[in-house]
């Protein structure tokens, strides 16, 4: 067992396998409950946030698919998920975002007294999101953050800011890199850190303000997706209609 990471009975945790990843049978209310019980002993580990293009991502490539499997557990994000969850018995599995779940565990934290440290994304955007959570969470507890640069890190830069943030000692280690990368950089450094990593992708331009969230209604009946190829159709018209295409065909339809 490496440095960080401590014992959870990864087993004990409900999931339902879609295109070979095994996504988690829960919902937000149960996912809060895992974390306040064991954040204590969670550190090390990570989390991933799945939706539908990191679900075909994952069934087209080994080496990402044991990433998604190799995490503590991985989120239903998108709402096709659950869909095809429930279909194949999983009794709660409910959409939860990367988002919600921050927004809920920034509300509590000044009561917990958690410490969180965000790695991703540019200098902007993170001095905007520190700026907004600490105005909208009184008491939170921001210990570090970090924006890598835009090419691959040498291994004594990736010591000396893995050092740093150990030393910090945060609870939460929120990373903003877009996946795959995220959950890459977050299995190569499982057990060497403390600290729980979770994969939030666009979590943190939303909180940023960069970005909105769809309107509830459309949150609630799976459309965010649609909300999000509204605002940046360029980038995400292909990769949609490539990956919900091939996850219809493959997940619904064969039962893969």
């Amino acid at each position: 067992m490496d440095k960080f990471q401590h014992a959870v009975d990864k087993s004990a945790i409900p999931t339902v396998e879609i295109l070979g990843v095994k996504i988690a049978d829960i919902n937000m209310p149960w996912l809060l409950d895992f974390t306040e019980e064991n954040i204590n002993v969670l550190g090390g580990d990570y989390i991933c946030v799945a939706n539908v293009h990191t679900t075909v991502k994952s069934s087209e490539d080994d080496e990402y698919r044991a990433i998604q499997n190799g995490s503590v557990l991985t989120m239903p994000d998108g709402g096709p998920l659950s869909t095809v969850g429930r279909k194949r018995g999983a009794v709660q599995i409910a959409r939860t975002t990367g988002p919600d779940y921050m927004g809920e565990i920034f509300r509590i934290s000044a009561e917990k007294g958690y410490r969180h440290y965000f790695y991703g994304s540019t200098p902007e955007t993170l001095e905007k999101l520190v700026r907004n959570i600490e105005k909208d969470y009184p008491g939170i507890i921001v210990v570090g953050k970090y924006s890598p640069p835009f090419r691959e890190l040498t291994d004594e830069e990736d010591r000396e800011i893995i050092a740093g943030i150990c030393k910090a000692e945060p609870d939460f280690i929120w990373v903003g890199l877009g996946a795959p990368k995220q959950e890459k950089w977050m299995a190569a450094h499982q057990g060497r850190v403390k600290g729980l990593m979770v994969g939030v992708g666009a979590g943190f331009d939303y909180f940023a303000g960069n970005i909105s969230r769809a309107p509830e209604f459309m949150q609630k009946h799976s459309l965010e997706w649609l909300y999000r190829l509204m605002q940046d159709p360029k980038r995400l018209f292909m990769r949609y209609l490539a990956t919900n295409s091939k996850f219809i065909w493959n997940a619904m339809i064969r039962g893969k």
